[in-house]
């Protein structure tokens, strides 16, 4: 076993094992869990021997700690490191010695070391203690794996009092899990000595049981199973991270610190846990912090939101939700990451691998009831499926197109790759996903209705997998951000630039940039681009001293102003201000654009646009007709 983070072992000249000194870091027990101590809060250390070997921990560590930092392995069921010991299972039984003739057997998991205590592991009676224990466990538990094992190492062939035929070992290690870390207190003991069991209170379906697995995670045996997720793959389900309720999203996740999913955390769902707050040595982590608004004067603004992903579930015709092997196009791509739960494979539900798969194109998309427009990268992403789809399994590929758009550099040559490495390709959107018929169950669970439009025939295809590449869409908080940065947005959600090819990563308002997906559908290469020309153009703002106002920009004769303020709530750019002590509304010139809506509307005429005058614009007319 690896020496605990911060030992260190000294050996002094030439002295063999026996005479090492193993330095453990002082340590402190929160809720049982030892955690390194501030200096000023250090007891006095002791030195014990394990095995001939000494080792230095503070006063009050437990026996079975000591051991683990020399290395010394000393079997246990019952034992979590987080939570105060109980030696329900006295597997870990050790003999104690004061070097004078006294010793005893003790649990090495709750017995507390002294100095000059010597403890021996591997003597004549603590092995027979061990094995005496470990037959009484067996006596009313069948040899599980975890009981197998130790009865191979201890040398139990034929347990003296028989083999029973439960498979808990009443350890109560579910039980203390489950009220002294998670909190939830949704399991108990009930009756006692040989009567006694582990149920929910009245042996009824427990309220308080929050779902979060850490009774079956750490029951010994495995007596506790999450019956309805064990041995399936959950599609929906799979991130690119640990498993866990604090952890990095994944690997390139930018800032790459681990983050606190509230959602599935126990300790916001029940007040109970805190591991990661007594853990974490440079006290990171805090659930007392608020949410709190932070102001900074900046110089520009570059709107990099992006877009998110169309939900398909709407669409019931696909069967998104209802059927298990129909995925989202994020879902598969998870899947077949090397970071995700599978290892990369591509599989069912059930852990299979798929034998045919149909990648259906559109969805969401250039639909007339979802979006019109089309979203640019699904065609692409799809012929990637198809080809890791055939390159990691032997399954039959289906692509169910309206149109090929292969734009890019090297996309269509990419497509006619797929075409020779035998992907089957079918010019028909796919109308409809079924159950497949019983006569034909045994091609596929699955049955894609769509029409071939190359051969003019209506064709069902049966199928194992089918993957929804789904559409490009706006942010929902997209309305909401265009608001506080007061620029524009289209009828679909994305941001408007100011001009499309003059100004494609400008606004309306200066200084706010776009880059990136928020402005449209793009692949990455455009969204690159647009990001460094996004950059290019702040630095551009920066290196001026003084920035240059456009010319033209709406004035307010105040002798004329009625201080109806139509005006302030008309200017699409908030530059229009009521003056509460002229009782006039005035413009600042800065964010002016000269649009005009405020001129049309003034009641009075009291406004109107710096070199586009009413005399100046008859001027240019007569000067256009004039004859010379």
């Amino acid at each position: 076993m690896p020496i605990l983070p911060g030992c260190e072992i000294s050996k002094p000249g030439s002295t063999g094992m026996a005479n090492q000194v193993v330095s453990l870091p002082q340590l402190i027990a929160v809720n049982g869990v030892k955690i390194e101590s501030p200096q000023e809060n250090r007891m006095a250390s002791v030195t014990i021997t394990v095995d001939g070997q000494k080792v230095e921990v503070e006063e009050g560590t437990y026996v079975l700690a000591a051991a683990e930092a020399l290395g010394i392995n000393i079997p246990t069921l019952c034992y979590y490191q987080y939570m105060t010991p109980y030696a329900a299972c006295r597997i870990c039984a050790v003999e104690a010695r004061d070097g004078k003739g006294w010793s005893k057997i003790v649990t090495a998991c709750n017995y507390p070391v002294w100095a000059g205590l010597e403890i021996r592991t591997d003597t004549p009676r603590v092995l027979n203690a061990r094995r005496v224990n470990l037959e009484m466990l067996v006596s009313r538990c069948k040899p599980v794996p975890v009981l197998q094992k130790l009865m191979d190492e201890l040398g139990i062939t034929e347990p003296r009092w028989g083999v029973g035929e439960d498979t808990c070992i009443k350890c109560g290690l579910c039980v203390r899990i489950c009220d002294e870390v998670v909190g939830a207190h949704a399991l108990a003991f009930s009756d006692r000595g040989i009567n006694r069991e582990i149920s929910t209170p009245f042996h009824l379906e427990s309220e308080d049981c929050i779902l979060c697995g850490a009774c079956a995670r750490y029951c010994p045996t495995g007596h506790i199973k999450m019956t309805d997720i064990e041995g399936r793959i959950l599609h929906s389900e799979l991130i690119l991270g640990p498993n866990a309720a604090i952890r990095v999203p994944f690997r390139q996740a930018i800032p790459n610190v681990p983050r606190v999913h509230t959602d599935q955390c126990i300790h916001t769902k029940t007040g109970g846990c805190e591991i990661c707050v007594q853990v974490c040595l440079k006290d990171a982590i805090s659930f007392k912090d608020k949410d709190k608004l932070v102001e900074f004067d900046i110089g520009a603004v570059v709107v990099a939101t992006g877009f998110q992903d169309f939900d398909p579930t709407p669409m019931k015709q696909y069967g998104y939700g209802r059927y298990p092997n129909v995925l989202s196009a994020i879902e598969f791509e998870q899947m077949n990451n090397a970071a995700s739960p599978t290892g990369g494979r591509i599989v069912m539900e059930n852990g299979e691998e798929p034998r045919s798969i149909a990648l259906l194109h559109c969805i969401g998309s250039r639909d007339e009831s979802q979006h019109k427009y089309c979203s640019r990268v699904c065609c692409m992403y799809a012929l990637k499926f198809a080809h890791l789809a055939v390159e990691k399994t032997s399954a039959q590929v289906y692509q169910m197109y309206i149109d090929i758009r292969a734009f890019g550099k090297g996309y269509e040559e990419f497509y006619q790759r797929l075409l020779e490495e035998g992907v089957n390709v079918i010019r028909g959107k796919g109308a409809e996903i079924v159950s497949t018929t019983k006569s034909r169950a045994s091609e596929g669970a699955l049955s894609v209705r769509c029409e071939d439009t190359l051969i003019g025939k209506f064709r069902e295809i049966p199928v194992d997998m089918v993957v929804l590449c789904t559409a490009l869409e706006a942010r929902n908080d997209s309305s909401d951000l265009a608001r506080k940065l007061n620029i524009s947005k289209g009828a679909d959600g994305w941001f408007i630039e100011a001009h499309p090819k003059l100004a494609p990563v400008s606004t309306t308002t200066d200084g706010i940039f776009l880059a990136g997906v928020c402005q449209g559908p793009k692949d990455i290469p455009d969204a690159v681009a647009q990001g460094a020309a996004a950059a290019g153009q702040v630095l551009k703002l920066f290196s001026h001293d003084e920035l240059l106002m456009d010319a033209a920009y709406a004035v307010i004769h105040d002798a004329n102003c009625s201080g109806c303020r139509i005006c302030n709530g008309l200017c699409p750019y908030t530059a229009i201000t009521f003056d509460e002590v002229k009782n006039v509304s005035e413009v600042n010139a800065a964010l002016c654009k000269a649009c005009g809506t405020c001129v049309a509307a003034c009641p009075t005429g009291a406004i109107h646009g710096r070199h586009f005058t009413d005399a100046q614009l008859y001027a240019q007319i007569e000067a256009m007709l004039a004859v010379e």
